[in-house]
């Protein structure tokens, strides 16, 4: 009976390993992949986490599906993906601004450093300073000098209140030691066309969205937020080589699961997302939606995570910016 008694337990443990994560992780994926995009659709993030969804579904052999959970700022489907079963299943897209900005500015269910394993960085954008042609200024400097010898009379159009449009001009303000009106509108393209009508003096927009504009002379750019300047408009300097330290600004994407989602599974996950970086279709793809396709480690990923969240959280604090 003692003999049969330890066979019992001896293959139960076998049965235990076969189970344990790191077996489970060779296996994956075995079903279909959520990724949570917690905006609406068609917008930006939505376009983008549908361009990643099929790309990853071809390199995994699973379908990875966009569950979109809008609601909240992005708070809602962030949250839930927080509180997911940690087993590479459940994924979201983060954003700059519900990653990094959003808990700073008022009470959220989820804390983008403790609550979530970061895979890989997947995409950066930058914006562009641009104002209504007819505004006087012409370049960085002339409107900064405008701003200081009229403190508080220039103003800004922003997509709301505590929006990434909205920090990133606030940030511009403390560097270059302005005051100006701030303008919220519901969404980056209201605030655009808000330029564009003479109805506010200028904007921080995102490259797509304004370039257009650019070309057609219905809006001047003078300064862009990007570390180097861009392709797309060669001769508009920098905000950094302007002498504005630290306002390099994007829009960035990374690729999250729950924190607790076993390594090996965060290894494979990263590997694709690795490859997806790095390939030429994938890039040009992105470049059209006026993104940069990038990718890194998950430690990069959090150290990048850590390092934007005390940025915008000193923003946020000393612009005393508070949720509405």
């Amino acid at each position: 009976m003692q003999l049969l008694a330890r066979s019992f337990c001896f293959l139960a443990c076998l049965a235990a390993l076969a189970h344990t994560p790191a077996s489970l992780a060779q296996d994956y994926p075995t079903k279909p992949i959520r990724l949570v995009i917690p905006y609406p659709p068609g917008g930006g993030n939505d376009t983008l986490g549908r361009i990643v969804a099929q790309r990853l579904s071809t390199a995994l052999g699973q379908q990875v599906f966009v569950d979109n959970k809008a609601g909240a700022g992005g708070n809602l489907g962030t949250e839930q993906v927080a509180h997911a079963k940690p087993d590479g299943y459940t994924l979201t897209l983060g954003f700059v601004a519900n990653m990094a900005m959003t808990p700073h500015l008022g009470k959220v269910n989820y804390d983008p450093v403790k609550d979530f394993a970061p895979v890989s960085m997947v995409a950066q954008g930058y914006q562009i300073l641009v104002v209504n042609p007819s505004f006087p200024a012409k370049s960085v400097p002339e409107l900064v000098a405008m701003a200081k010898a009229q403190p508080g009379t220039l103003n800004y159009a922003s997509g709301g209140n505590g929006s990434p449009l909205h920090l990133v001009a606030e940030l511009f303000k403390i560097s270059a030691g302005i005051d100006m009106m701030h303008i919220p509108y519901k969404g980056s393209s209201p605030a655009a066309a808000a330029v564009i009508a003479g109805e506010t003096q200028m904007v921080f927009g995102g490259v797509v969205s304004s370039l257009s504009f650019i070309k057609a002379g219905r809006l001047r750019a003078l300064a862009v937020t990007s570390p180097k300047r861009i392709e797309a408009l060669p001769d508009v300097p920098t905000l950094v080589e302007l002498g504005y330290k630290g306002v390099e600004a994007s829009s960035w994407y990374g690729l999250f699961a729950p924190a607790g989602t076993p390594p090996a599974i965060i290894a494979r996950l990263n590997k694709e997302m690795v490859a997806l970086g790095k390939d030429p279709e994938h890039r040009e793809q992105l470049f059209k939606q006026g993104q940069e396709a990038v990718y890194s480690t998950p430690e990069e990923l959090a150290a990048y995570v850590k390092s934007e969240s005390d940025k915008w959280s000193r923003v946020i604090k000393t612009a005393k910016i508070q949720a509405e």
